[in-house]
């Protein structure tokens, strides 16, 4: 067996899962040289890694992109085929002539997100289009599942559930670089990371620590990563001096640095699907703060990795992180859960074994009788 994946984007999902199912089957990968070039070093050698010159979508290079990726396919000739995203617009029109390889589609978010600008770049019928055309889809949990079989019309045996494996690479870079945490100044570190839109639910967490301002006069609330401005919310803040707002692209030893010094990661999103930024949270063992959207409160819940709070709700935010913040035995027993989940059960490869079993299964679903 010969599994192709294909994805223009999500590096660090990308890594992750890539290298985990290359312990089981062997993998080809193309993806863009733009994006990824920098990024080779951190993939597995088993993965048969393919830089592609892969345009961008309003590229006029496209048409001939896709008559050379429709070469490499044919060439291969893999068992089956994965777009790791189905955020793409070209690839509609190829797919038709990647036959009889099946083809496997991971759909991240089966509905799109409030504020998120870089999901709307490719316009919604053509992430539909990929995922209708797609003899499978993978989704990242039972809630997704549902809404996956209702939207895209799939019977519900063509609808399979793969955890988002844990983001390891920054905790080992962290290591090979000798990083270590920062000297304690008697701070507590609360750190937001990713990209700030509106569901993200930052407002909430200056709410919260607005709650905070006399209660926890230590806290030090860290908002890093692009997107929306924090200082606009300024006015709300209960003291603006105990931010740190870093709205820009984070390097990798910046991400590494941030996780090693935080005390609590909190994702009070509004609306979510999954969260690369708990998997990477738990690489580091650092415990969460989530609220119940999505697949994060079935996720940290069963798994002890943080505690669960409704959306939108500062004081219930405020309540948690305090309580965190005063229970350093807690805090160290989730953390000790974290990295336990990130090395083993959503560890890459065993979340890559699954993967594996997967497509032996459709393989085989594909064989005549």
């Amino acid at each position: 067996m010969k599994v192709m994946m294909l994805v223009s984007e999500l590096e660090d999902y990308t890594i992750s899962f890539v290298n985990g199912v290359a312990q089981h089957v062997p993998v080809l990968l193309g993806v863009p040289r733009r994006r990824y070039g920098s990024l080779a070093a951190w993939f597995d050698p088993a993965v048969d890694l393919r830089l592609l010159d892969w345009p961008r979508h309003r590229s006029a290079q496209n048409p001939r992109f896709l008559f050379e990726l429709t070469r490499l396919v044919r060439r291969e000739a893999p068992s089956v085929i994965h777009l790791l995203s189905n955020s793409t617009l070209w690839l509609n029109l190829a797919a038709p002539f990647w036959r009889p390889a099946p083809l496997v589609t991971t759909v991240h978010d089966v509905e799109l997100h409030p504020g998120d600008r870089d999901s709307r770049v490719v316009p919604r019928w053509a992430t539909d289009l990929m995922a209708r055309q797609s003899d499978h889809l993978v989704v990242h949990g039972q809630t997704l599942h549902s809404l996956a079989v209702a939207r895209y019309a799939k019977s519900r045996d063509h609808v399979h559930v793969l955890s988002h494996p844990a983001i390891q690479r920054y905790a080992d870079l962290a290591r090979r670089e000798g990083m270590r945490r920062r000297a304690e100044d008697g701070s507590f570190r609360v750190l937001m990371f990713g990209r700030i839109f509106a569901y993200k639910g930052l407002q909430t967490l200056i709410g919260a620590e607005a709650l905070l301002k006399r209660r926890l006069p230590e806290l030090r609330v860290i908002i890093a990563g692009r997107g929306d401005d924090p200082n606009e919310f300024r006015p709300l803040m209960g003291e603006p001096v105990r931010y740190d707002i870093r709205n820009r692209f984070i390097e990798d030893t910046e991400v590494a640095q941030l996780f090693l010094d935080a005390d609590l990661v909190v994702l009070p999103y509004t609306e979510a699907s999954q969260s690369g930024v708990l998997n990477l949270a738990a690489a580091f063992g650092v415990p969460v703060v989530v609220t119940d959207v999505g697949e994060l409160a079935s996720t940290v819940g069963p798994n002890g990795l943080g505690l669960v709070v409704p959306a939108g709700n500062p004081e219930d935010l405020s309540e948690a992180i305090l309580a965190l913040s005063r229970d350093a035995g807690l805090r160290a027993r989730l953390g000790a859960n974290a990295l336990a989940w990130a090395h083993g059960p959503n560890a890459p490869g065993a979340v890559g074994e699954t993967a594996a079993a997967l497509y032996r299964k459709v393989v085989r679903s594909c064989v005549p009788n």
